[in-house]
């Protein structure tokens, strides 16, 4: 009999790890050539993992809620084959660490305590470490003290690649132990609570607890500002109500108020791409695609945000198809890892609850996000050739919370406005 190792594989274009939720078999079962042998979690997105072999499960290299790097070893299976295989597959581990262990002595004599690190890292105290921010943490001769300071962005605040580099760019100049030990209980803070009778005490299910480390590292992240207009959307909402039936019997789906108003952001961006950026340290990125993330509430109560890519290159119908097909797969669970990834800018839809306005937290590394409240009637002043007059409207109000670091209030107000003037323009003639 031969043993093979199974990998993790590749799971999209910006994903480097992914946590173990479950495995569905267990050591000793018979595994077939692509059936499911685990289920992991990237981000908000979780996935099955097939086996690329037929044979017995007789190794796991990791539990449940472990993380595990893209490419490395998480089972091992036994197969039929000659036993040379077997050989091949667990020695070559060791094949590559003799010569780590031959470099280390002559070369750089730091190599030795970096070990020392690294082993301590794996085996003492609650918080689980990845191979690669161990790998880091030796290499820049960090021992355990100093890692366990570092604030993490990741699942249970566990850190990640990201937030190692961010520490390495940072070290030297403003971050202190103190500091960093503050800045971890922003984001997974410890309050005493009163003991009151009748309360129940639950966990938050893993999402919550993404989406809590995700919110808290916003806030402590970009000094957030939020500018208001109000929009009249009478022309939009009649439009809609006269070409909505015909595109639900000619291409089976609805189109609603969200493509329009994506549609309406893509071209603003393109009057202020000064606000279609992302902040590293102190250097802004530009991007040229407008990738507008669409928050979405699931069954379950919990948010995602799934990614319409290079709305800049699309038209209204193209539009609603992405957000309807990414909407659909949301809720039944079917994204995809890169679905959510590669936003540069959200919107998110507060009016679907009957809310007025809101003050959303930007989607970090975006500066930007753009809430939309409800479309109510209303009386407003109309200015017209013969004098103003009172008429009944759909309004709408529009809210940009905005990263003050980069963008000032003259180019958020600016922006937004300019999203209300689209809006407002709307060419009632479209054909979709």
């Amino acid at each position: 009999m031969a043993r093979v190792e199974l990998i993790m594989p590749k799971m999209g274009e910006s994903v480097s790890e992914a946590t173990i939720i479950s495995w569905t078999k267990e050591v000793g079962e018979n595994v077939e050539l692509d059936e499911t042998i685990v289920e992991i979690a990237t981000d908000k997105v979780d996935s099955e993992v097939p086996s690329t072999h037929e044979g017995k499960l007789v190794e796991k290299l990791f539990k449940a809620d472990d993380l595990v790097q893209v490419g490395d070893v998480f089972a091992i299976l036994e197969v039929d084959g000659d036993d040379t295989a077997k050989e091949t597959t667990t020695q070559e581990p060791k094949s590559e660490e003799k010569p780590e262990i031959k470099e280390e002595k002559p070369e750089i004599k730091e190599e030795k305590p970096a070990e020392k690190t690294k082993a301590n890292i794996k085996n003492e105290g609650n918080r689980f470490y990845s191979p690669l921010v161990r790998s880091m943490a030796s290499k820049e001769n960090i021992g355990i003290e100093e890692l366990d300071n570092i604030p993490g962005t990741g699942k249970d605040g566990r850190v990640s690649k990201s937030d190692m580099v961010k520490y390495l760019e940072n070290k030297g100049e403003t971050t202190k132990p103190s500091v960093v030990k503050k800045e971890a209980a922003k984001i997974q803070p410890s309050t005493p609570i009163a003991n009151t009778e009748g309360t129940e005490i639950i966990e938050m299910d893993r999402m919550r607890k993404l989406i809590s480390a995700h919110m808290t590292m916003s806030k402590s992240t970009s000094a957030h500002i939020t500018s208001f207009v109000e929009a009249d959307m009478t022309n939009i909402v009649n439009w809609r109500n006269s070409v909505k039936a015909d595109f639900k019997a000619r291409e089976g789906q609805n189109i609603t108020f969200t493509p329009i108003i994506i549609e309406a952001m893509s071209k603003a961006v393109k009057d202020f791409p000064m606000i279609n950026v992302s902040v590293d340290g102190t250097n802004i990125h530009i991007h040229r695609n407008v990738n507008i993330g669409m928050a979405a509430a699931l069954p379950d109560g919990n948010l995602i945000v799934p990614v319409i890519n290079e709305c800049q290159n699309k038209n209204l119908v193209g539009i609603t198809k992405a957000v309807n097909d990414l909407a659909t797969r949301a809720r039944a669970g079917k994204l995809n890892p890169d679905d959510i990834h590669g936003g540069t800018i959200t919107m998110t839809n507060v009016g679907t609850f009957g809310n007025l306005m809101g003050t959303p937290i930007i989607n970090q590394p975006q500066v930007a996000i753009m809430a939309c409240g409800v479309i109510k009637k209303k009386p407003v002043v109309l200015e017209t050739e013969h004098g103003d007059v009172i008429a009944i409207r759909h309004m709408m109000f529009l809210s940009l919370s905005y990263d003050h670091r980069v963008v000032d209030g003259a180019l958020g107000g600016q922006f937004v406005r300019k999203v209300a003037d689209y809006l407002e323009q709307f060419d009632t003639s479209t054909i979709v």
